[in-house]
This record gives C-alpha cells, structure tokens and sequence, in this order.
C-alpha cells in the first residue's frame, strides 16, 4: 500500500512537468519554429510558388507567390533569420494541428532524418517540383535542416523510411483542407 501510494505520488508531483511547454514535443529543440513544409515551385508557363509550413503551435502557415522567399542550400539548410523571414510572408490558414496529432508526427522526424532517399530521377517536364520537407533545428548553429520526405513533379525521389510515407500522406490531406 505504502509502495503505491509513492508511485501515485511521485506521478501527481511530475504530472504538471510534463505540460504546459506547446513546443516541448517528442524530442525537438523547444526554439525550433517550423516543422514541416508542402512546397510547389513551376517556372513553365510563368512562376507559380505556394504551399504551407506547420509551425511548432501546430498552426497551418499558407504562402502563395510570395515576393521574397529563402530558399534552402544545396544540403537543404536554412537560417534561423531566413525560416523567420519565410514565416513573415506566410498567412495563417485557419487550420490548427491538435497537439496529440503534431507530436504523432514531430516523433518521427529524427527517425526520417536518419533515412536513405533513393536518387533522384528526371521524369516528367513542365511539371515544377512539389517538396514534403521535416525540419530539425539546430540552436548551436542556429540553422534549420531540412529532409525531404518525398519530391514529385519534373523529379522525382522519396525517402525509404515507413514513417516518411505516413508523414507524407498526411500533409497530402492537410493540403487538401486548405481553403482555395
């Protein structure tokens, strides 16, 4: 009896540690601002540039042909003042992530970014690139780093890791939500 009472008690004094912090969610930097990314880009027939970003409040982002837009380097890094900058141009879309759903999905982003992509392959023209991106932030280096999970239009790739395709599909249905 004395034993459970302990654990009861041990459990009701951690409890309130555990919440209260939005941002503290499986395991990602609690200054981390971004999580994921839908991203089009076509330069046929004219620009064309939108998608949405998923901040760490689980708050749908949405940006459509903005003026000015970072884009990340070749290894597919931004700055914590460039991600800032992307956020500023971005609108809210009315759409909020619940938080048991966003750290279903934030939990497995250090499991995505230990994963293989295939190579990437030409296969269509004319068709711009649609990105699904995860981010980790790294505070030492104040620098988002971005993994694709999946890139479709004139090439296309994919991660190889189960969790990837679930994340995907996800994002594929937030982004059929969205409000045209």
């Amino acid at each position: 009896m004395r034993t459970a009472l302990k654990k009861y008690l041990t459990i009701f004094l951690l409890f309130p540690l555990t919440g209260g912090c939005h941002k503290n969610i499986s395991g990602i930097n609690p200054n981390q601002n971004v999580l994921f990314q839908l991203d089009y880009e076509n330069y046929a027939w004219g620009h064309i540039h939108n998608g949405f970003l998923i901040d760490a409040d689980g708050n749908v982002l949405k940006y459509a042909n903005p003026d000015s837009w970072n884009h990340p380097d070749s290894t597919h890094v931004l700055s914590s003042a460039q991600m800032a900058e992307n956020i500023k141009v971005c609108i809210p879309s009315g759409i909020k992530i619940s938080t048991e759903e966003l750290r279903k999905y934030t939990g497995y982003i250090k499991n995505i970014s230990m994963s293989r992509v295939t190579a990437m392959k030409h296969v269509a023209y004319d068709a711009g690139s649609l990105q699904f991106i995860c981010y980790l932030y790294s505070e030492d280096k104040l620098e988002y780093k971005g993994y694709i999970m999946k890139m479709d239009g004139d090439f296309s790739c994919e991660s190889l890791n189960y969790y990837s395709k679930k994340t995907v599909d996800w994002l594929k249905g937030i982004n059929a939500s969205l409000p045209r």
